[in-house]
């Protein structure tokens, strides 16, 4: 898990941290919409981005719609663009093959 300036191997999300946390988001921040960062539109913009657990150990990331940004985090997560990149996906949140096995696409 990683916040806006990046994370740590102590921080990596595994299958096991997974399973033990509860639902809802785990990890959120901010990040350029370019080919290095998310890359939803590629637009050069700041945007919004969280990281959600779902009820069964399942987890996605969403992002702001870079012409429409919300307003909050919570905002993003309801109503957010998915990420479907995987290597968007490990950019944002830092995680073993365990745990990008349970992202939902």
């Amino acid at each position: 898990m990683k916040d806006k300036k990046g994370g740590s191997e102590k921080n990596m999300l595994t299958l096991q941290r997974l399973k033990e946390m509860k639902p809802g988001i785990f990890a959120q921040g901010e990040v350029v919409d370019n080919p290095e960062g998310a890359n939803m539109a590629n637009t050069g913009k700041m945007i919004k981005w969280v990281a959600v657990r779902g009820s069964i150990h399942d987890w996605a990331i969403y992002t702001d719609n870079p012409f429409s940004p919300m307003d909050s985090f919570e905002g993003v997560r309801d109503m957010g663009d998915k990420v479907y990149n995987r290597e968007a996906v490990k950019k944002l949140v830092s995680c073993d093959d365990e745990a990008l096995e349970m992202y939902r696409d």
